[in-house]
């Protein structure tokens, strides 16, 4: 019996959301931290990652003003979003891996509700969308 379950139908549904202080799973698939600090107490060779991306992570000036203005829930996914429109190359290359199997974004955000991979998540999960509904198109 297999450890790792069956991948969705849809590179969008491969996409999931993970805290680093949670131990890596094999159907994690391939684990990549999004965030833009290495996670405090977390050793390497724990947190099992496939690669670091920190630049996808919220600008640092983004990360402050929501740490203070925690109640800007709305206005932090508006502007973090315009900072991933902004980071094409990244984007791509992390849908890429969603459109090749599983991928966990990890986050170390006590929030588990209100974080960056989350806003994340969503936003490659709709460029993915977009891709196969255009490819799904007669004459595309």
């Amino acid at each position: 019996m297999s450890a790792e379950p069956p991948l969705p139908d849809s590179p969008a549904g491969c996409i999931r959301i993970g805290r680093i202080y949670r131990p890596a799973q094999a159907s994690d698939g391939r684990r990549i931290l999004v965030d833009r600090l290495w996670p405090r107490g977390m050793t390497k060779a724990r947190a099992g990652l496939f690669a670091w991306c920190r630049e996808i992570a919220p600008s640092t000036e983004l990360r402050h003003w929501f740490h203070s203005s925690s109640g800007q829930w709305e206005a932090f996914v508006s502007r973090y979003e315009a900072e991933l429109a902004a980071h094409e190359d990244l984007v791509r290359e992390l849908a890429g891996y969603a459109r090749e199997g599983v991928v966990t974004l990890l986050h170390a955000s006590r929030d588990e509700t209100r974080n960056n991979a989350i806003v994340l998540r969503d936003y490659l999960r709709h460029r993915l969308q977009r891709e196969e509904a255009a490819h799904d198109q007669p004459g595309a």
